[in-house]
């Protein structure tokens, strides 16, 4: 079968390798059907990823059909639609044990530290197949993993019915930040340097939104509320300057998300964050989000009909990332066909 390898930075090879095989009782044998480009396979191909290995299968946007299952499987059965979550844990260290696998101190993610799903085949344990709905367009389910991101960005925020939220940046995670935002009952103001990419927000029920290049970010914010501040920002652009603005643009008992992983340093005094009582939370992957976010998903309430902007076929991967990085104000999310 075929698979995406990046082999080493910078080199991405569509190879061919073994069909992968069930080796034990609670494994399912899945047959890949769609998969989504995410910034951080990106970030592995050019080698700017702090975490990935090499060489490596990339992916872990997947959704297909399962075509295999091992003696012990109870939940799923053969032609089942399903959703991989794309995490490994151990079970046993302090983080699983407090029900906080996401990251656990022994955790493998597909396509960064294990091979991941830009594969014909793939093999994972039952647990971490998700079922969906049938009548879900595969570009429809394959979007349920980012979905889950933006989620758990939520939940880490603690948004509540009547918060204003706001999400700093309205690419792909924003944008799913967005959607499980306002399902919660939140009035949001989202921010990006693209008014494309704003005006989408706003097709999607942003309530306000800020361009950074022309309003006072600062100014704006207080306008809209009453300078009181975003009961919750969520920085979805992940850079050291949002994160300061971050703490400063909070409401007193606010609560800041952040989903970056920058190396570099922010220069944050202390006085915001006990004056107003911030809470500061990191936000990666996900905890339990995958049942929430499929409900959702198999009952209409993500709109997802004009997130997916294009597809390629899973050969012309190269042509997806060069479009990618060359459009990044018309790509909103570009998927991998391996249906054919």
């Amino acid at each position: 079968m075929k698979a995406i390898q990046v082999v080493k930075p910078g080199q991405l090879e569509i190879i061919e390798k073994e069909m992968p095989q069930i080796q034990h009782e609670k494994e399912v044998l899945i047959q890949v059907k769609m998969t989504g480009i995410c910034g951080s396979d990106i970030h592995i191909y050019h080698g700017t990823s702090p975490v990935a290995t090499y060489p490596r299968v990339i992916g872990h946007e997947v959704t297909g059909q399962v075509v295999k299952t091992g003696n012990g499987v109870t939940s799923l059965k053969v032609d089942d639609h399903v959703v991989i979550e794309p995490i490994m844990t151990c079970g046993k260290c302090y983080a699983c044990r407090s029900g906080r696998q996401n990251v656990c101190q022994n955790l493998k993610v597909f396509g960064v530290h294990i091979d991941g799903g830009y594969q014909e085949y793939i093999v994972v344990p039952e647990k971490m197949a998700h079922k969906v709905d049938p009548t879900l367009d595969w570009k429809e389910s394959v979007l349920v993993e980012p979905f889950t991101i933006g989620a758990q960005a939520s939940w880490r925020g603690d948004v509540r019915q009547g918060d204003v939220v706001f999400i700093m940046g309205a690419g792909p995670i924003g944008i799913c930040a967005l959607q499980i935002a306002k399902y919660r009952g939140a009035t949001c103001i989202i921010s990006d340097l693209s008014e494309e990419k704003l005006s989408y927000a706003s097709h999607l029920g942003a309530d306000f939104t800020i361009n950074p290049l022309k309003d006072d970010i600062f100014a704006k914010i207080g306008e809209l509320t009453e300078d009181m501040g975003a009961n919750v920002v969520i920085d979805a652009v992940c850079t050291p300057k949002t994160f300061e603005q971050a703490v400063q643009l909070a409401s007193v008992a606010g609560r800041i998300v952040v989903l970056g992983f920058s190396e570099e340093k922010s220069g944050i005094p202390q006085l915001e964050i006990t004056k107003k009582e911030l809470t500061v939370s990191g936000s990666r992957l996900q905890t339990n989000q995958f049942p929430e976010v499929i409900h959702l998903f198999n009952n209409g309430k993500i709109d997802t009909d004009s997130f997916v902007t294009h597809t390629f076929p899973f050969e012309q991967v190269k042509d997806a990332i060069h479009l990618i990085e060359t459009n990044p104000d018309t790509v909103r999310k570009a998927l991998l066909d391996f249906s054919r």
